[in-house]
């Protein structure tokens, strides 16, 4: 093991399969974050209610993270580039399908159900583990923060290009050129083919099967605990992503601020995530998450007690921009420090899935109690909670490997 860590330097960094990944996860990232543009003018056209709209969302979160651990444990034993090429066909499916949709049952499956598994198959895990495999360790939390740092220039490019496209051509429309767009992912995959048996033979792995994998991450503390954290972030995000559009109507602040604030939260995430994968490079992850955690919760309440203006507006996208997806640099990191990068994605893909039941209850409680008590008061303050939750369960994690006598490594 130690010849390996010591050679890892000396391999070519791999600029194509970081540069085409980069793109995958913007085009991935981007329609997906832009969804709350299309909920007003949808349910203006359709006459269903906000929980009709919240719950698609919130399926298509619960989707994303149920699909993420099989998609990843496909892609850790066969290569990357079947999964991520499915994953095109399958969001460009789903996108059409919510373009077409006149029944609710037609949006959750084609906005639920089909393109939260496309979103999985294309998702940070699987690109990031793909990236993992092709760079040494002390390069991976920089690495790891150029590819979430892609995803984010996603939604600060599809956040005016969404809006601009349904002003322009409806927001049917809208959605089936985003669908046209993903069959591109196919394409941009194939420089990642066969990224896992490549790391294989580059690095010397513990032969471990995927159910061995699992049952030694979830019998292990720190891992159970960044896996619960992690939940706090989907809630979070999801929630700004779906209603925040909605939200900005409600308080009476011009609908241009909406746009305006998903674009700087999608440019300031780039920095961000950029920033995310340096520190964590540097200093202790667990600590660098606790304070993120925090970060959200005082600038959610301080949002919400200070006066509510179009200025307030943009500050609050800017602070909320800078944590966003800061979170998935040091998150993915400490996966792969603790268990090493044979079952990355689908290791990966589990702390994800928590993430997405977060998410799905975030969209889901934010229509839910609008319908019932008319604000999105009750959510935020939820999620100011859940913020400091998280803080306290990433104080005790680990950032080290575990201990595995009975393993053999491969040759």
């Amino acid at each position: 093991m130690t010849s390996t860590t010591a050679a890892a330097p000396s391999r070519p960094f791999p600029w194509l399969i970081i540069a085409c990944g980069c793109i995958i996860a913007a085009l991935t990232f981007g329609p997906r974050s832009a969804m709350g543009f299309f909920q007003l003018p949808m349910l203006a056209e359709k006459g269903w209610d906000r929980t009709t709209f919240g719950l698609a969302m919130a399926i298509q979160n619960l989707f994303w993270g149920l699909s993420l651990p099989f998609f990843g444990a496909i892609a850790d034993r066969y290569g990357t580039w079947r999964v991520l090429a499915a994953g095109g066909i399958i969001y460009a499916a789903g996108l059409a399908l919510m373009a077409t949709a006149t029944t609710p049952t037609m949006l959750h499956i084609g906005g639920g159900v089909l393109v939260g598994m496309g979103v999985a198959a294309g998702s940070f895990s699987i690109v990031l583990a793909a990236f993992a495999r092709h760079t040494p360790p002390e390069m991976r939390s920089l690495v790891f923060g150029i590819g979430t740092a892609a995803g984010s220039a996603g939604m600060f490019l599809f956040a005016p290009l969404s809006q601009g496209m349904i002003d322009a051509f409806g927001w049917s429309d809208t959605l089936v050129y985003m669908a046209i767009a993903m069959l591109v992912i196919p394409v941009l995959a194939m420089p990642l083919a066969g990224s896992s048996h490549a790391a294989q033979k580059a690095q010397a792995a513990f032969q471990q099967t995927a159910g061995q994998a699992l049952r030694e991450a979830l019998g292990h503390s720190s891992y159970l605990l960044l896996v619960s954290g992690f939940f706090v972030c989907g809630f979070q995000v999801a929630f700004i992503t779906a209603h925040f559009p909605a939200y900005i109507g409600d308080i009476g602040i011009p609908a241009r601020y909406a746009v305006i604030a998903l674009a700087l939260i999608g440019f300031f995430n780039i920095i961000g995530s950029l920033a995310s994968g340096f520190i964590g490079q540097r200093y202790p992850k667990p600590k660098f998450l606790v304070l993120i955690y925090l970060a959200r919760s005082v600038a959610v309440t301080a949002f919400l007690l200070l006066p509510q203006t179009p200025a307030s507006v943009i500050v609050f996208a800017i602070v909320m921009g800078l944590l966003w997806l800061s979170t998935v640099p040091p998150t993915n990191s400490l996966v792969a420090i603790m268990f090493g990068t044979r079952h990355l994605a689908m290791l990966g893909g589990v702390v994800f899935l928590s993430h997405q039941i977060g998410s799905f209850l975030g969209v889901w409680l934010g229509g839910y109690l609008y319908d019932r008590f008319g604000t999105y008061d009750p959510v935020w303050w939820l999620g100011v909670a859940l913020g400091i939750f998280a803080a306290i369960v990433h104080w005790p994690i680990r950032e080290q490997a575990v201990e595995r006598p009975g393993l053999v490594a491969a040759e």
